[in-house]
């Protein structure tokens, strides 16, 4: 029996192996008696691997000079409480930082300086951008968007309101590929919708819409493969599109032009 309540951080703690091994029994207990934990406890780390192969090419570059200075004083770690391992978890927790702030800044790390916007935009791809976001959502058990597709009226208004401009999700039930909702995500200097689909295995797919720089772009049909994700990706009007998802490549490319299709048809 649990000696006190498993928590979201408990949960985290476990798939960063961060724990004791008292309490890592523990939380292994919760999740043979919680089957939805445990779920949610498999896409943690489902996202946590896909995030690593999308950054591992930038982690593996030299740190520029610029943040040497971080590294000189090693980060001091709070007393280990509540049976935590203190050491370990706060490591993991300032590496997530990093992570978190690669996705933010794009090319910054590779330059060693930060960049106006203009320049992020073309330092990160939007190949990059959508698969990060790609990756970031399409676990999510509970939440994997923020307006259902049984409120799609509700959520085209809301997007088109927020990005300056009408926008729409594709239809792609022939695909075999349904609407399961769609999300704003904060882009790098203007909202950036993603719209998420599903097949009847329960395989996700999404597709970034953006704004953001689109006349800098070549408006050419592109594909990408980030990491586990495939990519396809094109500039189409005042729009940049990439349709994001682990699957085969020729599978991923039909959809894609399904897209292209009903877009250009606007």
């Amino acid at each position: 029996m649990n000696t006190h309540p498993i928590s979201e951080f408990d949960l985290h703690a476990y798939v960063d192996n961060a724990l004791t091994p008292e309490l890592q029994a523990e939380v292994e207990d919760h999740l043979a008696r919680h089957p939805a934990d445990a779920e949610r406890v498999a896409a943690y780390r489902a996202q946590k691997q896909a995030l690593k192969a999308l950054f591992r090419p930038v982690l593996d570059e030299p740190i520029p000079e610029s943040l040497q200075a971080l590294s000189v004083q090693p980060i001091k770690a709070p007393a280990a409480r509540g049976g935590w391992s203190g050491g370990g978890l706060w490591q993991r927790l300032a590496a997530g930082v990093v992570i978190a702030a690669l996705g933010g800044v794009g090319g910054w790390l590779a330059h060693g300086q930060l960049q106006p916007a203009d320049h992020m935009v073309r330092a990160l791809p939007l190949s990059h951008q959508a698969a990060v976001a790609h990756v970031v959502y399409s676990p999510d058990v509970r939440r994997p968007v923020e307006i259902a597709a049984d409120q799609e009226e509700a959520l085209v208004k809301w997007l088109s309101k927020r990005l300056g401009t009408p926008i729409k999700p594709p239809k792609l039930g022939a695909l075999g590929y349904e609407l399961v909702g769609g999300r704003l995500l904060p882009g790098n200097s203007a909202p950036v919708a993603q719209f998420m689909y599903h097949d009847g295995s329960g395989q996700r797919m999404t597709l970034y819409v953006t704004t953001e720089g689109t006349e800098k772009r070549d408006t050419g049909f592109r594909f990408a493969r980030e990491g586990p994700v495939n990519v396809f990706y094109w500039v189409d009007g005042k729009f940049g599109y990439a349709l994001s998802a682990g699957i085969d490549k020729g599978e991923l490319a039909k959809v894609a032009t399904a897209v292209y299709d009903q877009f250009d048809q606007k």
